[in-house]
């Protein structure tokens, strides 16, 4: 074991992982210490840990090492073995308040935080809260990302869809929300709750400051509890655009804990950490009253707590290196480094569909996906449709066999009716889009071309027998003149012995059939 761990510093170079690993150090070393007070300091066990620690602290920044000692001191007993309060633990939760307070620059309280493996646990557990039976609905957007529907599934409720607007860059229209939470009335459905994705998921948008501030205004008035999906919070891409928390929004706008129900998700998955095996991120919950908390908190209960390792690292992605840390500068470098990257890649795979036949693209201004329209020859829907699949999957199983290369149908995002999508990663290594793309395009242009040429060939099927028709007409024109011309009678009977022998044929045939 030790041996691997000593491998892993030797091939880390970010500042950033190394005050992550650094923290793995000590809990081992916390651990052996304990174990040290049975063996002499001749005893291998001890030589292993002390030659370890030498030569691993080297590599690692002071206030790497400061930091996962203060972050051990936080953790009562050091047991990072052991449960912690169902919320997560306390110190913890305090330093990604304080992370939260210095993004938005409004208070925040690590009692509203609720530390979980990860978002989707989080959104589970508000699904419980909020869904009593299958009258109650939850407005989810379409496209979006299949946690939401299942989770309303799953928990009994009623999916209340609202569309994006694929026009105005997958814009949110609050016409859209009231024209859908009006419907869901009138079929007796009591609509508890929105669900926003910002930036989008699998979409790629980011929301306009004054689209957020109606987006919040709507759902105080409509007496909604607003859950802001913001794990892509570090994912922007483009210069006009920015992030800012629905909290944020809602406090700038003078609203406060009395007003507005709000539950913010984040996660250590994406951003520029993408640490999704860690299984850590957490839920701002605010604007609830004392009683619906207590239950919020009941349910968490359940769960006993999230992973510790989950929780430092929630910890650490709310609270990366200040300026002024010895670590600081090489993380920045890196941080930028990665999202500069992201952005590239986001950018030549957005030119590239755009500059294909039968596929358009909006721009991808965060996130971590582009959400292409497939705009099918007739020939290929109607080969899907044989298949027993929709296009758009018939498309990407095509892409996939021909290239290697996946992309999701958009079928399982939900899409405008009569349109087909499918959602693109950003993700690979940059040196490898070029040859994707290039993958990519030879493919499409041959997919293309085969539904194309079927059609064409099939028009040219269709005139070839208009052809022949005239052929045959221009003949019996020909005969109807040398008919006037006192056409020789040997030919005319040549012509009905021809014909009795097709006419015998043809009954030869029936009897055959028969």
């Amino acid at each position: 074991m030790l041996r691997t761990w000593k491998m892993s510093y030797r091939n880390t170079q970010n500042p950033f992982l190394l005050m992550r690993y650094s923290i793995v150090t000590l809990e081992i070393l916390n651990l052996l210490v304990n174990i040290q007070l049975h063996f002499s300091e001749r005893s291998s066990l001890y030589v292993i840990t002390q030659l370890s620690w030498t030569k691993v602290k080297p590599m690692l920044c002071t206030d790497a090492i400061e930091r996962a000692w203060q972050i051990l001191d936080k953790i009562p007993g050091r047991a990072t073995g052991a449960y912690s309060h169902s919320q997560g633990i306390k110190g913890l939760r305090d330093e990604i308040a304080a992370g939260i307070a210095a993004r938005d620059g409004f208070h925040a309280s690590g009692d509203n935080i609720f530390l979980t493996d990860g978002a989707s646990p989080a959104v589970h557990m508000m699904m419980q809260l909020l869904i009593r039976s299958e009258k109650d609905g939850i407005l989810c957007p379409l496209p979006q990302y299949p946690l939401y529907s299942a989770s309303i599934t799953l928990h009994g409720g009623s999916f209340v869809p609202y569309f994006l607007d694929e026009e105005t860059g997958w814009g949110l229209e609050v016409e859209e929300l009231k024209k859908q939470v009006d419907e869901a009335r009138s079929k007796g459905i009591t609509v508890r709750a929105l669900v926003v994705i910002n930036p989008g998921n699998p979409t790629g948008q980011v929301l306009a400051e004054e689209n957020q501030k109606k987006i919040v205004e709507f759902c105080k008035n409509e007496g909604l509890v607003l859950l802001a999906d913001e794990v892509y919070q570090e994912n922007i891409y483009v210069e006009d655009k920015q992030f800012h928390s629905f909290k944020k929004i809602a406090r700038s706008m003078g609203y406060t804990d009395d007003d507005l129900p709000l539950v913010s998700f984040q996660s250590v998955s994406k951003g520029y950490y993408g640490e999704c095996g860690k299984r850590g991120g957490y839920m701002e919950v605010t604007g609830f009253s004392a009683d619906v908390r207590e239950q919020i908190y009941k349910v968490a209960s359940v769960n006993l707590c999230s992973n510790i390792g989950g929780q430092i690292l929630s910890s650490l992605v709310m609270n990366p290196p200040k300026a002024g840390d010895e670590s600081y500068e090489s993380f920045m470098v890196e941080k930028d480094g990665i999202l500069s990257s992201l952005a590239r890649r986001a950018k030549a795979l957005e030119e590239a569909f755009n500059s294909l036949e039968g596929i358009t693209c909006n721009k991808a201004e965060g996130a971590m996906y582009l959400f292409p329209r497939l705009h099918l020859p007739q020939k290929a829907i109607g080969a899907a449709q044989a298949a027993g699949a929709s296009p758009d999957a018939y498309y990407a199983l095509r892409l996939l066999q021909a290239t290697g290369i996946v992309v999701v149908p958009g079928s399982g995002f939900g899409q405008a009716p009569g349109t087909y999508h499918f959602r693109c990663t950003i993700l690979p290594q940059e040196d490898k889009i070029p040859a994707i793309i290039s993958r990519f395009k030879e493919f499409h242009e041959k997919f293309m071309d085969e539904y194309r040429e079927e059609s064409l060939a099939s028009n040219e099927c269709r005139e070839e027998p208009s052809a022949s028709n005239e052929s045959r007409e221009e003949a019996s024109v020909s005969n109807e003149s040398r008919e006037e011309a006192s056409a020789s009678t040997e030919s005319l009977e040549e012509a009905s012995a021809s014909t009795e022998s097709r006419e015998e044929a043809s009954a030869s045939t029936e009897k055959r059939g028969d």
